[in-house]
């Protein structure tokens, strides 16, 4: 569901949006909830909390630095 709001912002804010709106074009109102779903997106870091530990308690991976020097084995410095 969509829902319509208003806010007030400054002359200059206004102005910088239609000529931006005007390059891509689009509506001023396209560009606001643009805006808005990129800062969502920029605060909502949960997905962090929720990944922390994913691989935790695998035994089925083995140990991720026995597989960089095995794999690294090659690349010795003489």
């Amino acid at each position: 569901m969509v829902m319509r709001t208003l806010v007030d912002l400054p002359e200059d804010d206004i102005r910088w949006l239609d000529a931006r709106a005007g390059e891509v074009k689009t509506s001023r109102a396209a560009l606001v909830r643009e805006a808005v779903a990129a800062f969502r997106a920029e605060t909502n870091k949960d997905w962090i909390r929720r990944g922390a530990g994913y691989w935790k308690g695998r035994t089925d991976i083995g140990d991720t630095v026995d597989y960089q020097r095995a794999v690294r084995e090659d690349r010795t410095v003489d």
